[in-house]
């Protein structure tokens, strides 16, 4: 007689709360309430004769049941994605699925699309910018435009291009700072940071080579404006709210047409880096390989435009 399996969507909703933590984050991936997810989770535990979860006020967290059993289910998914996507598919149209940060895609990603799509009419792309962290190919995603130290286990990598922080603002706030010798004074000026990258002042006064001590006693790096996205801050800054911390090339394009200028002659590089990452069976599809030649191809022009600008 066959084992009986238990329902495709119960084990779908427990992979997501598992992965999360959380019966809510489950429930906006996947569109369903949390009393559904909590339900059928429920329904699951009734079904295995076991707890998967530990609820506590304090929050949610897997038993040793569901630790014991989260490898397994996320494997079989993970299967179940690569055998569809490598199944041959006839149409001539071809759908690449891209996971990125809001920011970058709006700035660096979007901005080359036109001529992807110049070249391979055929294909079409979906880019998802929400916040969430996707897996891969769980997820169903093709590829990943990742902010990250290095590669992380799971899915192919490979580095584009890193980044340099530089400080920014209105240009008539840099006048106003300007000292008599034509230095910028930024003691006088506000600070403008960013929830998500909350380091990136001291990450730059590190780099720069000031002296720490006496950086942190001009500089009020608590004080300032705070807002929680980079889009935000640049905004803020260009509005001559004060100095924010640039990360090229997300800043670039207000670069080029001087909305905001640098507050400072010194640029450091991060050690972080956007990283190309891609789901296992990437290399089997024309398409996904065209669109991977082609983002490396981007990426390695920008860098030499960069190089470039630098040198000039």
């Amino acid at each position: 007689m066959p084992q009986r399996l238990p329902p495709l969507n119960a084990l779908r909703l427990f992979e997501a709360a598992a992965r999360h933590r959380s019966f809510k984050l489950a429930a906006a991936e996947l569109n369903v309430t949390p009393g559904a997810v909590s339900h059928g989770i429920s329904a699951l535990e009734e079904m295995l004769g076991v707890e998967l979860f530990v609820r506590e006020p304090r929050g949610l967290s897997l038993s040793p049941a569901g630790e014991h059993y989260l490898p397994y289910i996320a494997e079989a998914f993970s299967l179940i994605a690569i055998g569809t996507q490598t199944l041959p598919d006839k149409r001539k149209r071809r759908s690449i699925s891209i996971t990125c940060a809001p920011t970058l895609a709006a700035r660096w990603l979007v901005p080359r699309l036109a001529d992807f799509r110049a070249r391979w009419p055929n294909i079409d792309v979906s880019v998802d910018t929400s916040r969430r962290q996707a897996g891969f190919p769980v997820d169903g995603f093709d590829f990943g435009l990742r902010l990250s130290r290095g590669p992380v286990n799971g899915a192919s990598w490979q580095r584009l291009f890193g980044e340099r922080l530089v400080p920014v603002c209105n240009p008539d706030y840099r006048a106003g700072l300007t000292n008599a010798d034509g230095g910028v004074d930024l003691t006088r000026a506000a600070l403008i940071h960013v929830d998500t990258a909350s380091q990136d002042w001291q990450a730059w006064i590190d780099g720069a080579g000031l002296d720490a001590l006496d950086a942190l006693d001009a500089l009020d790096l608590h004080g300032g404006l705070r807002f929680d996205t980079v889009q935000l801050a640049f905004d803020a800054a260009a509005a001559g709210l004060g100095v924010a911390i640039g990360r090229r090339p997300l800043v670039d394009r207000e670069l080029a047409a001087g909305t905001l200028v640098a507050a400072s002659p010194t640029s450091v590089e991060t050690q972080t880096a956007y990283w190309l990452c891609e789901t296992p069976q990437a290399s089997a599809r024309a398409d996904l390989v065209a669109f991977r030649n082609w983002l490396i191809e981007q990426a390695a022009g920008f860098v030499e435009s960069a190089d470039r600008a630098r040198r000039g």
